[in-house]
């Protein structure tokens, strides 16, 4: 195949699934479920040790659901580098059928293999998972009360250049080209989402972040499709800024307090939430929801850091992400008291009154001190 027909292959492969985007899919009803069934996916380095710490908080919360089969947690093993490598695959084909047979994920961390890594170089397990599932939607919430600090990142997770990260093309030893998609129908959903969500949650702002004054076609398509869905919602102020000077402005103590929701392209999204989660406490603070109309993974935002485990040191790595997911999880199929009881407690254990210090390191606290710091929140606020 030359490179002509690799790149005609692609374009077939986005205009087909341009057309799976826009079948109407009636989202999946958590409240009318005989039973939910969470799968517990624990990943690489770190993330066994802090999903387990997650799913703990959630089982013990949960416990009466559990109890009465309303609810279902299911390990799914197979979704480590050792075998996605051994496999070939980004998601081993068992692996993946046992995925769809859950409603919703709490998913650690994974390792993407880089040039010269000794793996082979699959797909990213998250960028392919997104693209199965089609979770379209990546939700980060940053909040930091005492800087004026209120945030939500609706970040398109299923195009832009990740979704075409291994499709690139070597043209000769010289010259290499990647591809980036952006559609109409992709970018009205997560528009629309965010929107939606600025509707029911009472915010009166939303950012649209692209650089469409350079990259005209793709980001250009992106600002204007969202800027067609603001029309729909005219109570709502919206207004438009280049990726380099937002990363500045979230920065800028006069500026960032006025920001609330925002919508991204993929690869703006990964920066600039991680810029703002580290404004948090870190990127280890912070947890993602992604979302589609069938399925929904929640995760923590950063990687599997495998040092922390070649030093011994993976049971002091800090599961406030994960707990953090966690609690977006339980929003989502629809225990919202309980995800507000957790959400409390994270924030009085973590941020205000944190009588349990993470370092990352002995000496510190470990995962599991914090977790147990946790729970005993949540019981008091369920006991009192």
């Amino acid at each position: 195949m030359n490179h002509l027909e690799m790149f005609e292959k692609i374009v077939i492969q986005q205009r087909a699934r341009i057309e799976k985007i826009k079948e109407d899919r009636t989202p999946i009803d958590y409240e009318g479920m005989e039973k939910i069934v969470i799968g517990v996916i624990g990943g690489d380095g770190i993330g066994p040790f802090i999903t387990e710490q997650a799913r703990n908080v959630l089982e013990q919360i949960l416990s009466k659901e559990i109890d009465s089969g309303k609810v279902e947690f299911r390990s799914i093993d197979g979704c480590t580098i050792e075998k996605r490598a051994a496999a070939g695959k980004a998601i081993p084909d068992d692996v993946l059928e046992k995925i769809k047979q859950c409603h919703v994920l709490l998913k650690g961390p994974t390792t993407t293999p880089r040039k010269g890594d000794k793996w082979a170089n699959v797909e990213s397990a998250n960028v392919a998972m997104r693209k199965e599932l089609d979770l379209f939607a990546n939700v980060r919430p940053v909040k930091v009360p005492e800087l004026g600090i209120d945030w939500v990142f609706f970040r398109e997770n299923t195009e832009c250049l990740y979704a075409m990260g291994s499709q690139g093309i070597n043209i000769t030893d010289d010259l290499a080209i990647d591809f980036r998609v952006i559609t109409t129908p992709g970018t009205e959903r997560i528009a629309r989402l965010a929107f939606d969500y600025a509707r029911k949650n009472g915010k009166k702002k939303i950012t649209i972040v692209t650089k469409a004054n350079v990259i005209k076609t793709t980001d250009g398509k992106f600002l204007d499709v969202c800027k067609r869905v603001a029309e729909e919602y005219p109570e709502i102020e919206t207004d438009d800024w280049y990726i380099d000077i937002m990363t500045a402005k979230l920065l800028d103590e006069k500026r960032r307090n006025q920001f609330e929701v925002f919508i991204l392209p993929n690869l703006y999204g990964d920066i600039l939430t991680d810029e703002a989660a580290e404004l948090q406490g870190g990127v280890g603070t912070a947890g993602s929801a992604n979302l589609g109309t069938q399925y929904a993974m929640f995760e923590a935002i950063h990687g599997s850091a495998p040092r922390m485990v070649e030093e011994g040191r993976a049971a002091y790595a800090d599961p406030s992400s994960m707990i953090r997911a966690g609690s977006m999880l339980l929003s989502h199929i629809g225990y919202q008291a309980y995800a507000d009881m957790l959400s409390e407690a994270i924030e009085k254990c973590t941020v205000t009154e944190r009588k349990v210090t993470i370092t990352g390191r002995a000496g510190g606290a470990t995962g599991a001190d914090l977790t147990n710091y946790i729970l005993r929140e949540v019981k008091g606020v369920k006991n009192g």
